[in-house]
């Protein structure tokens, strides 16, 4: 798959640096190999530069002309709707998840490691139960194996005679 996130007029891209951290901005113009203009009209960002390096490209992308005055710009990311399709994203979704677990509090990560705890040992017990299913009904092979296999009865072996002494 050919790569399709360029650095361009209209591209959005998520602050990942600085007192922006994690606001979404619009590239509008490209001033050197090392700066962009932006404007984040709708998630409160005003016009300013901002080093690429500073930038996580998403895959959105607004259609304006080159260098748009705010008010273009307001205007297509509004129609596009971009902060709902932000919202509806996996990676919003996972910064999200981030941010929650960075607020937990030590009761609540020990409760949520009970959990886990009690959700893999009843998945561990339902697919033993399935694999023993599919085994007798020979889904594994030709080989069958018995429903309730049988004990080995143990014998008490006899002592073992000693060597004499010489």
């Amino acid at each position: 798959m050919p790569f399709e996130r360029y650095v361009e007029p209209g591209r959005v891209a998520l602050v990942a640096d600085g007192k922006l951290k994690g606001k979404l901005v619009s590239i509008v113009d490209v001033i050197d190999q090392t700066r962009a203009l932006v404007d984040g009209p709708g998630s409160g960002v005003p016009r300013q530069q901002i080093r690429l390096n500073q930038l996580h490209l998403t895959k959105f992308r607004l259609s304006y002309s080159f260098t748009a005055p705010t008010r273009v710009v307001r205007k297509a990311w509004s129609d596009a709707k971009l902060n709902e399709k932000w919202a509806d994203s996996q990676w919003s979704k996972n910064l999200a998840n981030k941010e929650k677990r960075a607020q937990m509090t030590d009761f609540d990560r020990f409760k949520l490691t009970s959990a886990r705890v009690k959700r893999n040992r009843a998945r561990t017990a339902v697919f033993k139960s399935m694999k023993a299913k599919a085994a007798r009904s020979g889904a594994f092979g030709k080989k069958k194996v018995p429903k309730t296999p049988a004990k080995k009865v143990r014998t008490k072996k006899a002592p073992a005679a000693k060597p004499a002494k010489k």
